[in-house]
Parts: C-alpha cells; structure tokens; sequence
C-alpha cells in the first residue's frame, strides 16, 4: 500500500482530500498543528524547524521509509506575514526538498495553490497570503524540472471552496457556483495516480478540472 503525508489534513479541505485518497487505497499519514486533531502526527509548520521535524517523524512513523506522495496543503488564512510566508512557501518547498532526497523509489508531490495566483500579479495589493503562494506557484515549476529524477510535482490551485472560519467573504465576492471539497480532492487524486503527468498546475473552479 502506498503511502501519502497531508499536511493539514484533519480539517477543511485537508480532509476531504484525506479522506478521498483513502477511498482510492492510500495509507495517509496526516499532520496537524494541534495535538488535539487527531492527526497522525503533530508539527507546526510555521517554525522554521517544522519541517524538518515532521519529516523526521514521518519516516520513523513509517520504518525509515520516505512516503511515496506528499500533498502540501496546511494553510492560515490571516496572521502575521512571516506567518503566512513560512506555512503557505518555505515549509512546502523544504517538505518537497526532503521527498526530493529519496535514495528509493520514485515520489510525486502535489501543493495547493490558489486561482488568484494564476492572473497577472498585483505586486503590494497582493497580501502575503497570495504573495506565499505566488512563490509556491514558481517553486511547483521549477521543482518539476529540478527534481524530475526523483519526483513528480504538480499544483492543485482551488477557487474558493470554504470561507475561512471567522472570516466573511469580501463584497462581490459571495458565488452561486464554487467548487466542492470533493472537487479539489478529485484533483489531487488524479495527479497522484498519473505519475507521467508533472509540472502541471490545475485549476479547480466552479466544479471545472482543467489540466
């Protein structure tokens, strides 16, 4: 059985994701920030540490062996920028560097990113939420072609799913179609189980999987 790490995976779209790859036959491994999560392992990402510590606990989870796939999905909606740019950029990038270091087998490696960072930059309007994952977005790029030997990389770049807790939708934006939960899933599991297909980011929005 092969085995997957989500991050963030016991809340949210984390574990519709979760919950989905199960369903396909994956041993998921879920991390979490909070240890009453529920979460197989507990790491907080936006130490600079994290991720190093929750790949540490991982391989010792599964007998010193890397997982096959890893999804990067933690996330924080609002927060201090260093915050922000460490959980949604620098942990993601230094998880798929440690996948990109197997001595065994080959890895495959899915960020989620978000459809605001797919039109042209906005440059200081942006916040650093979207600032993060602009730089995830050219990380999933290069890493394809940096790591193509040991990893397959792809994007998952939802539309808006759920409205973060205690957050309202901004005027304008409240829609009357928006992708699911399962939707976002349904993408993650495609690009896992189709290693040929790397350096790909979908667009999940309004229910559409365009690849």
């Amino acid at each position: 059985m092969k085995t997957v790490l989500v991050t963030g995976g016991t809340t949210r779209l984390g574990a519709a994701i979760a919950g989905r790859l199960r369903a396909d036959g994956w041993r998921v491994v879920t991390s979490s920030h909070r240890a009453d999560a529920g979460a197989d392992l507990v790491a907080d990402l936006s130490d600079p540490a994290g991720p190093a510590r929750l790949y540490a606990d991982c391989l010792g989870l599964l007998d010193g062996n890397p997982p096959e796939a890893l999804v990067n999905n933690a996330a924080l909606f609002r927060g201090p920028d260093e915050t922000l740019r460490r959980l949604a950029f620098e942990a993601p990038k230094k998880l798929t560097m440690m996948m990109a270091g197997r001595e065994t087998g080959r890895g495959a490696v899915v960020n989620i990113l978000d459809t605001r960072v797919l039109g042209a930059a906005d440059g200081e309007s942006d916040d650093a939420y979207v600032r993060a994952k602009r730089d995830l977005l050219a990380f999933t790029r290069s890493a394809a072609a940096l790591y193509a030997e040991t990893l397959t990389v792809n994007g998952v770049a939802p539309g808006p799913v759920l409205a973060p807790t205690q957050v309202h939708e901004a005027a304008g934006e409240l829609l009357t179609e928006r992708p699911t939960p399962a939707d976002v899933a349904a993408a993650v599991a495609f690009l896992l189980a189709v290693p040929s297909v790397t350096g790909a980011v979908v667009p999940v929005d309004g229910g559409q999987h365009l690849l």
